[in-house]
């Protein structure tokens, strides 16, 4: 662990039994967490500085460890580790929340007392009480902050996603070789008496109600009575619905309903029809 080994070195002198290291490693992590040591002690001192290293006698009490520390916003924070048999129980307190995480370490399982003066072979665990410490003793706000960031990564995650559906969207819509869907709508005609096609809607006006006109004779405009046929819905097998725009002009071209039923006049050939010279 990059750093740890240069600490332990340097307080080696003040190490004399397991949970001395224990201690030393738990110091570290607080330092790369963004916390620096300004003492020992529950109170604070005039000679209190930043510091990355551990205070002269951090050590000196082997029941009871206690440390202060500042934050990067100068948040103060009191560690202290108590030791209970072969355990170390450590509570770190913020002083302006009163806030408590505390983290219990089983020493022989992560230090081995008999190679304290060879930093290889010190620890057993290293890595894992590290993720202990990192996980249960650390700030809260630490913590939410991990949350956070990872929230917002799952937010752009999906933005992501999404942008890539609607990009693929676009691209179906524009592909030349997609087959457009099978459900033709009709089409919305506007009306041909309203703006903007007010200007020539007198041609469809037959008889100048509008002042002035074009055509004068439209057989669906004749004043008499006539049946409910309307060209615009379309004339079965013929005209499709819509075709024919509501108000335009309409000259069947053919029997309304030619497939009715009963026979048909034209359905017997011409007399002769058959003879070439005729």
């Amino acid at each position: 662990m990059a750093g740890l080994e240069v600490l332990y070195t340097c307080v080696a002198g003040g190490i004399s039994c397991p949970q001395d290291a224990v201690v030393c490693l738990v110091h570290w992590e607080m330092i790369k967490s963004g916390f620096r040591c300004v003492g020992s002690g529950d109170e604070p001192r005039s000679s209190d500085k930043k510091s990355e290293l551990l205070p002269a006698d951090w050590s000196s009490n082997k029941e009871l460890y206690s440390l202060r520390y500042k934050s990067n916003s100068d948040t103060n924070f009191l560690l202290k580790a108590i030791s209970v048999d072969s355990t170390l129980i450590f509570n770190l307190v913020n002083c302006s929340t009163q806030q408590v995480s505390d983290l219990m370490v089983d020493i022989g399982d992560h230090v081995d007392g008999d190679q304290l003066r060879t930093f290889d072979r010190a620890f057993k665990d290293a890595d894992g009480l590290s993720e202990a410490v990192r996980k249960q003793l650390l700030p809260a706000r630490d913590k939410a902050a991990g949350q956070r960031a990872e929230t917002r990564s799952r937010r752009d995650e999906e933005e992501e996603e999404e942008q890539r559906r609607r990009r693929r969207g676009a691209a179906e819509d524009n592909d030349p070789l997609r087959i457009p869907s099978r459900n033709p709508r009709q089409p919305h005609w506007p009306d041909p008496m309203e703006p903007p096609f007010a200007a020539g809607g007198a041609d469809l006006d037959p008889f100048g109600s509008r002042g002035g006109g074009g055509m004068i004779v439209d057989p669906l405009r004749s004043g008499y009575p006539r049946s409910g046929f309307n060209p615009s819905s379309g004339i079965p097998d013929i005209l499709p619905p819509g075709a024919v725009p509501p108000g335009a002009r309409f000259d069947p071209f053919g029997p309304v309903g030619r497939h009715r039923p009963g026979p048909d006049p034209d359905h017997m050939p011409p007399p002769g029809y058959d003879d070439m010279f005729m």
